[in-house]
């Protein structure tokens, strides 16, 4: 039997706030093949989050949210992560304007200084601005009818919350208003790792266009399948 080999851990940065800690760390393979990409990785207060090799569930969740509007011209997402849910949706020409709402400052930070590698090649697309707030503020203060498209990738949606606080994402009253700042026409997107009927509900009592699709995703070498929810202002609401 071959001897196996641990995986190093190595800490690239951390930060805290009063949310708790961040940390990036790279994830080294002592047997990887010589000039393998370095895998990054992203946690908040200890849990794992997403990393840069494992995307296949952030491309899945642009693709699918953008193909329910006709015209995503303006879109706004919450959650930045390791940017590749924007990077995706900006890979869309319809879109004219991309607004990312991320709360925590030294993330975004860590784009912009080279700290995650691809950070400032992914922040140069000139359609791109960088709100270091909550999601809800964004959504507070918008202008009524903003918005073609809202995503919400703050989360792995209402049952693995990175924060506490983010319960109230998935519920009538923020929902509702998410609807307010959507165009007629307009979507909002939530993606879930699993089923999620409180969602659901939710989704049903504020819009009254509701979809649930299944989202097949590969990750680490598996199939596994996601969930997208989403909620439509009809067109004859404007």
């Amino acid at each position: 039997m071959g001897r196996m080999t641990a995986v190093e851990y190595v800490e690239v940065a951390r930060a805290t706030s009063e949310r708790g800690e961040v940390v990036l760390r790279e994830r080294r393979d002592p047997d990887a093949p010589e000039g393998s990409t370095t895998v990054l990785e992203l946690r908040v207060n200890g849990v794992f989050v997403m990393d840069n090799c494992e995307t296949s569930s952030e491309v899945a969740l642009a693709e699918a949210a953008l193909s329910v509007v006709d015209e995503p011209r303006s879109v706004l997402v919450g959650g930045l992560g390791l940017g590749f849910t924007a990077h995706e949706v900006l890979a869309d020409h319809r879109v004219e304007h991309l607004v990312v709402a991320e709360l925590e400052e030294a993330l975004v930070g860590w784009f912009r200084d080279g700290t995650i590698p691809h950070g400032q090649a992914f922040l140069a697309d000139d359609r791109l601005s960088i709100a270091v707030v909550d999601v809800r503020q964004v959504v507070a203060e918008a202008a009524e009818e903003s918005f073609d498209l809202v995503l919400l990738d703050v989360d792995n949606g209402p049952d693995f919350l990175v924060h506490e606080g983010n319960a109230e994402l998935y519920g009538p009253e923020f929902l509702a208003a998410v609807h307010r700042c959507l165009r007629p026409g307009g979507a909002v997107a939530v993606w879930s790792s699993t089923r999620a009927p409180g969602l659901e509900r939710a989704m049903t009592e504020v819009y009254a266009g509701c979809a649930t699709r299944e989202c097949p995703v590969v990750l680490q070498g598996r199939e596994d399948t996601y969930f997208l929810y989403t909620g439509q202002r009809r067109r004859d609401e404007g």
